[in-house]
């Protein structure tokens, strides 16, 4: 090793400590905080499934934007930049709504828990409206949060169909429909609300464990489509490390080049296929 790749190492290595430094200095600042309460809608959408206001996917725009445009300019220069730049707001728009996916998911995963729960707090006595409260408190996740969010809106006075009528809506599932329509047709009806809903807390187990299993018995099939699928972008790169400028020299040409989109969209469309096959 030559004297100047030893002080270039010991600079890095100098330079790396002193970012970590900074990085720490900077974590008990106002910047810091700033930049909590920019990305705290992303946090939010993932733990309240709510979605950020006009402002916030602004702010959170501004951010995406900014992060692309030097992490752009550092791998490649003012081009690659300006286009990882010109892709902030649609990836902060992916942020939010993937983990608003996930929380919707969660929320009806907890249906059956919540439907036990509801039918235990009956069996003790309690009212519909004290039957909410309660089972908000012994349920954990979303189904938790959404059921504490109804028992505060039934405290507040607004009537029990307007607020199970939005709870159905917010949980976007046919679970929660059932769950929803069950409780309403007793209070028409009459009828044993408590023995209904744990039955159909069952049932609901009882589908998810089927879907389960379902998902278990094709995950290898899924695993094999989407190696399949990734074979060509790895090949390509692949030659694009032995011989660079391998794929510019491909798509200079009018002939390889429309070849190139026309797989390319092949690709695309069986990307489409499997996930409706999957769903």
């Amino acid at each position: 090793m030559t004297a100047a790749s030893g002080l270039a190492f010991a600079a890095g290595v100098a330079g790396t400590a002193g970012a970590w430094e900074g990085l720490a200095a900077v974590e008990g600042t106002r910047i810091s905080a700033a930049l909590g309460r920019v990305v705290e809608p992303v946090s939010r959408a993932g733990r309240e499934g709510r979605a950020p206001t006009p402002p916030e996917r602004r702010r959170l725009a501004l951010l995406a934007t900014g992060a692309l445009l030097v992490a752009g300019w550092l791998l490649g220069g003012p081009v690659p930049s300006l286009l990882a730049a010109m892709a902030g707001p649609a990836l902060a728009l992916a942020v939010v709504r993937a983990r608003a996916r996930r929380y919707g998911a969660r929320l009806r995963r907890g249906a059956p828990e919540a439907a036990r729960a509801l039918a235990d707090a009956l069996a003790a006595g309690h009212s519909l409206r004290g039957a909410i409260a309660a089972a908000a408190g012994g349920v954990p996740g979303p189904a938790g949060h959404e059921l504490g969010r109804a028992a505060r809106a039934l405290a507040l006075g607004e009537r029990p169909p307007v607020v199970l009528e939005r709870l159905r809506r917010r949980a976007g599932g046919p679970a929660w429909d059932t769950l929803v329509a069950g409780i309403l047709l007793q209070r028409d009806a009459g009828g044993d609300l408590a023995g209904l809903l744990r039955e159909l807390a069952a049932s609901l187990e009882a589908a998810a464990r089927a879907d389960a299993d379902a998902r278990a018995a094709t995950a290898q099939a899924r695993f094999t489509a989407r190696l399949v699928l990734g074979l060509p972008l790895g090949a390509a790169l692949l030659a694009e490390l032995a011989s660079p400028g391998f794929a510019a020299s491909l798509l200079a040409e009018p002939m390889p080049a429309a070849l190139v989109a026309a797989a390319a969209g092949l690709q695309l469309l069986a990307v489409l296929a499997i996930r409706r096959l999957t769903r």
